[in-house]
């Protein structure tokens, strides 16, 4: 890091040596299309060079600015599957605006006839700062949720239960429209249909949230960017009488701009779970197993909506999205416990539960955008707020010693949770050059409120809950983010640098009530915490030539415990694993460093990421065992130690086959001898995803995904291998209007989840089954009207 920080002031100073005194500008489009070309890469050559003299990629809006120097030069555009721009350019002192830039899709002449070459999907993209991936390129998407976006995405890992790890990581922040949203919390309720794009974002720099060691995944919803009026419907019917259906449309002008769609999502599924695990205390050594066997179904309605207002150089947008699901969920378990010694059962019981829920979410932002004559010069303002009420109750009939439900239950359980979030955000950013670099600063406040009201208890005749003090409890966690950033960016031939610092002020409260206060101690009935933390950040990028980019990125992060990991009162749904979180909880603190290099051309990019994250209070979940019983909660470790390779590549093998493929492998050090393991646990895991497209005769698409996990090491066990390959198609009628797909998913039924746990005095195993092997069709058709 020393070396880093010296390399970055060393340029600061040294540039004004190199300071160019002019600027070019401009914009790279798909003319046919009519849509920008982002992550396009500009360079400036002088006569008889093959070295780029300067150059960049273009942003995500397909504008370039460039510092040259004034003279001749022979400027060069280039992006996978397009012919090369090529055009000698004079540029003066005074700086040259390019216009906009048309690239043409590859072509092949052959006896004067034109052969273009067929529709290049590109359903992941690597960029400077990690990848974007593009949900309508990967037909498997179709139909489903933003959960099997993420499961095809390079890097990526989703578990069981629909939480997220990148790079091995379980901590990232995940964004609506680049803000914080209550509806991360639940990213199976985002249908793939309302998705436009996904930014990965691994080592984000001082601008993004400190917040999470796994980076930042940005969800950017579909607005209808086009002008005119268009509207598309689309429909998804699958096995087990799986729906999903929606429709959108917007209205655009030079003026003002409308957008709306509505999503019906009905997702029926069945699952099994096994669990086995051996303890041995005082003597005895006990089997414990269990059997489980679910049931859900769900229906979801989908809301978005929003609009834009042009005057002069001013823009006024407000986006919202509205959900609202019913779940009705049952689930039956039978479990014993056994004395190995004896073969006596000890415990035996059956416990059958079923549970609704209503939840809703809806997110609100009214945003403030001004541009300025000159392109790098910027600001922007939104206040945004985001609210999700869930309202969730249990019956639970319990059968003992036996392990069939036949009869009357002996006692019946239940519970109710009503869970409330809100978070609402003030953020204010502006970007102005100065000299000849740019300066980026902004203010944003982040409010956040976390109440969950559990009563759980015993259910009388008449129906009513009377509530144990020893589970019942409210728990309301409370924190105010407040930050302040800056970052400085130049360029000097062929290398591009940017330094920031960000600074959050973290106030935290959280407070438990409604419990019996002989049951808990008093320093955990509230938590009050105020703290400062800086947080630096480095980018550097160097090109080569055209074909050629390396990159450096050190960011420090934070990640703060959330009131689900904080709350000390345990859950008792399964009264054999019970989970229960830690008050005295601390947040970690990351250091992550990233060497990256870019290769393009023609039809081949790879782009291979090394990467190292050290944690400081690793928070790892770890199991003890007591009288047969498994307590699962939260704690702070010494430290984790990550760090490995990432290979992504994009092959046109051939004009009508081409290649999609990533892997990543890396290393995992967990120290956890702070709460009694002998030594640090270790493992080396790896990922691999593959997606490959055949254009088969009368325009079909052939596509299969292929996703292969190996095992992952935890502080207290692993996580086994898990593997799966879909297969899908797709053709087009109507120049592209309507379009009919088949998606085949998990082909071999090989999809689950299984993994190990060992620790003092216990070794377990679990095996976690959901119905994966279904089949989906999809229709949709696109509208359009000037």
């Amino acid at each position: 890091m020393k070396y880093i920080l010296i390399l970055v002031v060393s340029l600061v100073f040294i540039n004004p040596v190199f300071c160019q005194n002019a600027t070019v500008e401009g914009i790279v489009s798909d003319p046919d299309s009519g849509k920008v070309i982002p992550f396009a890469q500009v360079a400036f050559y002088q006569e008889n060079s093959s070295s780029p003299v300067t150059g960049a990629t273009t942003a995500s809006d397909g504008s370039f600015n460039i510092p040259i120097e004034a003279g001749e030069y022979r400027m060069v555009v280039s992006f996978v599957g397009y012919q090369d721009f090529e055009k000698q350019v004079s540029i003066p002192t005074s700086g040259l605006d390019i216009g906009e830039i048309g690239l043409s899709i590859e072509e092949e002449i052959m006896e004067e006839v034109v052969v273009k070459g067929n529709e290049r999907k590109t359903p992941v993209m690597a960029t400077m700062e990690g990848m974007t991936i593009k949900p309508d390129q990967t037909i498997a998407n179709i139909g489903g949720t933003l959960l099997d976006i993420l499961r095809n995405t390079p890097s990526v890992n989703v578990s069981d239960d629909g939480s997220v790890s990148l790079r091995g990581s379980g901590s990232t922040n995940v964004l609506i429209d680049g803000r914080n949203s209550a509806l991360a919390t639940d990213l199976e309720q985002i249908p793939a249909s309302a998705i436009e794009e996904v930014e990965i974002i691994n080592n984000p720099n001082a601008k993004y949230d400190a917040s999470s060691d796994g980076g930042v995944i940005n969800i950017k919803l579909k607005r209808g960017e086009e002008l005119g009026t268009n509207a598309r419907a689309e429909i998804t019917m699958g096995t087990r009488m799986r729906t999903n259906a929606n429709v959108s449309a917007s209205r655009r002008t030079t003026k003002f701009a409308f957008y709306g769609g509505y999503s019906f999502r009905q997702w029926p599924r069945v699952g099994s779970r096994e669990t086995e695990r051996i303890s041995s205390f005082d003597g005895d050594n006990e089997l414990f197993r269990q059997e489980q066997n679910s049931r859900n179904e769900d229906q979801e309605h989908t809301i978005n909506y929003g609009g834009d207002y042009f005057w002069g150089q001013n823009k006024l947008s407000f986006e919202g999205v509205f959900n609202t699901e019913d779940e009705n969920d049952f689930q039956s378990s039978s479990a014993f416990v056994q004395n190995l010694d004896t073969e006596e059962f000890l415990t035996r019981y059956v416990r059958n539960n079923t549970e609704t829920e209503e939840n809703y979410t809806y997110d609100n932002a009214l945003i403030y955008e001004r541009d300025f004559d000159d392109k790098d010069k910027f600001f922007r303002a939104l206040a945004s707020v985001s609210i999700r009420d869930q309202v969730e109750d249990q019956n639970i009939a319990i059968y003992n010693n036996t392990l069939s439900a036949e009869g009357d239950a002996d006692r019946t359980e239940g519970s109710t949770t009503d869970e409330f979030r809100n978070t609402s955000v003030i953020q204010v950013d502006y970007a102005t050059p100065i000299l000849s670099g740019l300066v980026e600063t902004g203010y944003k406040s982040i409010f956040r409120k976390f109440d969950n009201d559990y009563i759980y208890g015993l259910i009388d005749n008449q129906g009513e809950i009377n509530p144990y003090d020893s589970i019942s409890n409210r728990f309301v966690y409370q924190d105010q983010i407040h930050a302040l950033y800056a970052i400085f960016s130049d360029s000097i031939p062929n290398f591009n640098y940017a330094v920031g610092i960000r600074a959050e002020q973290t106030i935290l409260e959280n407070e438990l009530s409604n419990v019996n206060t002989s049951l808990v101690d008093e320093e955990d009935l509230s938590n009050n915490q105020q703290y400062l933390d800086f947080f630096p950040s480095v980018q550097l990028a160097y090109h080569v030539n055209d074909n050629n980019t390396v990159k450096a990125t050190y960011s420090r992060r934070i990640d703060r415990p959330n009131g689900w990991r904080l709350n000390p009162f345990p859950d008792f749904a399964d009264s054999l694993n019970v989970r229960v979180g830690e008050p005295n909880l601390q947040p970690e603190y990351i250091n992550s460093f990233e060497l990256g290099h870019m290769f393009q051309k023609g039809g081949f990019t790879l782009t291979t990421n090394g990467f190292y994250r050290r944690i400081n209070g690793q928070v790892d979940w770890i199991v003890r065992v007591e009288d047969g019983v498994s307590y699962r909660g939260p704690q702070n470790l010494n430290t984790g130690d990550f760090y490995g390779l990432e290979f992504i590549n994009t092959t046109d093998i051939t004009k009508w086959w081409n290649l999609n493929a990533s892997y990543s492998i890396f290393q995992s050090v967990i120290d956890g001898t702070n709460i009694g393991a002998e030594e640090p646990n270790r493992g080396l895991s790896w990922y691999a995803k593959v997606t490959t497209d055949i254009n088969l005769p009368f325009d079909i698409n052939l596509q299969f995904t292929g996703n292969y996990m190996a095992p992952e090491i935890e502080a207290q066990g692993r996580d086994l291998a898990r593997y799966y390959i879909d297969g899908s198609l797709q053709r087009y009628f109507f120049d592209k209007q309507l379009t009919i797909s088949a998606s085949f998913r998990d082909l071999f039924d090989t999809r689950n989840f299984r993994g190990e746990n060992f620790g003092p005095g216990f070794e377990q195993t679990f095996t976690r089954k959901r119905e994966t092997q279904i089949v989906l069709f999809t229709a949709s058709y696109n509208f359009k009207a000037d």
